[in-house]
């Protein structure tokens, strides 16, 4: 008997952005200009090495989110227990969704992510850097 999915990803996302705040490239243009805001780019790695990032932005790949975020985890880093404001993107704004909404879940805040995701920052212009692995 095939699986029956009940809740799809579409409609994920759809409350996920209506429980955290959606960001447009220009609102996260002026916002980072705070130093205390952190752009979290949680794209694949190979994503950043073919379409470049955003600058200064801090990578975290989506399958080591919580565990970074959660200071009792082995993997934690302590940029998330500074108090700062944390903006995720990806691609499109879908994943980026999911994580804001997991991080906040988590008790992370504030949050937000952009709404376009990387893929709107590059059609505004916005600057991109060539991604470089540390």
């Amino acid at each position: 008997m095939p699986q029956e999915i009940t809740i799809g990803v579409k409609q994920m996302v759809e409350t996920a952005k209506s429980e955290i705040e959606n960001l447009s490239v220009e609102a996260v243009q002026a916002a980072m200009t705070d130093p205390d805001t952190v752009v979290v780019d949680i794209r694949d790695v190979r994503e950043l090495q073919r379409e470049g990032r955003i600058p200064g932005s801090l990578h975290v790949p989506r399958g080591m989110l919580e565990f970074w975020i959660d200071p009792k985890s082995p993997y934690h880093k302590p940029i998330f227990a500074e108090d700062k404001k944390f903006i995720f993107h990806c691609a499109s704004g879908w994943r980026s969704a999911l994580a804001a909404k997991v991080a906040q879940e988590m008790g992370l805040k504030p949050v937000a992510h952009i709404e376009s995701g990387f893929a709107g920052w590059s059609k505004a212009g916005a600057p991109v850097e060539e991604y470089k692995k540390k």
